[in-house]
């Protein structure tokens, strides 16, 4: 009798807490973070969305969005209009995140690096503004083989090749992959009390910098189906490059420029000073922010992005 009372309960345990996992997931259609034409570019049998601006006819620019448990277009949305007003700014949502598909692949750095070579040649020689870990992925993408991408410009924000543990860590990534406790953690990952402690803690200076309805947004496309999938491999370790960043930065043909927030603590000044000597790149320090210097102080921001590009050009 007590061990059929113990299965009831285990039972009625596991049924609460899928009913609670159903509960928390957002059901609705995810809206477009950035104003602007919504298109498909069509990968390896997804589609992965992205948003464009500006004059067809105007230099292309591909802003890459930074790689985390909330990561979408929508980083670029303090600085996507202005920057628009002189290029035609083109920002995706990288599969797995924003409203890309997000099958449950075991995501991994070579297919993103492979998905920002191939995203990156289908335009025409484009400039690049990337931030955190697809700043090495579009590094690679420039550099290397005969494969390498032509790019006009490059302005890495925070830029790294390593985001999680290194070797990487499978237990972990399979933890959060499996269908009922993985869900559970990730939801705790993702909630908003979590969302807003990292914005505090790592992403920003000014804790009251992200407004409730981009901590809403952040939440909202941390919640849709499958939304745990590529996350789980970048926690775990998956996403890191095995780019030589500071070598593939010095081979650009372009002279590269590295921004950087000097409270950033999680990757911190001393970092991007350490690279930018390597690289032999420009560095860029913006006092009172962190690792999302381009959402706190935008106009400068935009302006660093035109004189490094203005720079690129006349190579």
């Amino acid at each position: 009798m007590k061990l059929r009372n113990l299965a009831g309960t285990a039972l009625l345990g596991v049924g609460a807490l899928a009913a609670v996992n159903t509960g928390l997931r957002y059901e609705g259609e995810l809206e477009a973070p950035l104003d602007g034409d919504d298109g498909v570019f069509r990968w390896r049998g997804m589609d992965v969305a992205y948003t464009e601006a500006g004059d067809p006819d105007d230099p292309d620019l591909a802003l890459l969005h930074g790689i985390n448990a909330a990561g979408s277009s929508g980083e670029w949305r303090a600085v996507f209009d202005d920057l628009a007003a002189d290029y035609h700014v083109i920002a995706p949502d990288f599969p797995g995140y924003g409203r890309s598909d997000r099958p449950p692949l075991r995501y991994s750095a070579a297919l993103y690096e492979d998905f920002v070579r191939d995203f990156l040649a289908d335009l025409d020689e484009p400039a690049v503004v990337a931030s955190s870990l697809s700043a090495a992925y579009a590094a690679g993408a420039a550099t290397g083989d005969d494969s390498g991408v032509d790019v006009s410009g490059f302005v890495g924000v925070c830029p790294t090749s390593t985001a999680g543990p290194s070797p990487p860590k499978s237990w972990l990534r399979e933890l959060l992959r499996s269908p009922l406790i993985g869900d559970a953690l990730f939801n705790v990952i993702a909630s908003k009390p979590s969302i807003r402690y990292f914005n505090a803690d790592h992403g920003y200076d000014d804790p009251t910098n992200p407004s409730e309805e981009w901590t809403d947004y952040e939440w909202r496309t941390t919640h849709v189906e499958n939304a745990r999938f590529a996350p789980a491999s970048f926690v775990s370790g998956y996403l890191n490059s095995d780019l030589d960043l500071a070598a593939a930065l010095a081979d650009l043909d372009v002279p590269p420029t590295i921004v950087w927030g000097r409270e950033a603590e999680v990757s911190p000044l001393s970092d991007g000073r350490e690279l930018a000597d390597e690289a032999d790149a420009r560095l860029v320090v913006f006092d009172r922010a962190r690792l999302l210097p381009h959402v706190e102080h935008p106009d400068r921001f935009v302006e660093t992005v035109r004189e490094s590009l203005v720079a690129g050009a006349t190579v």
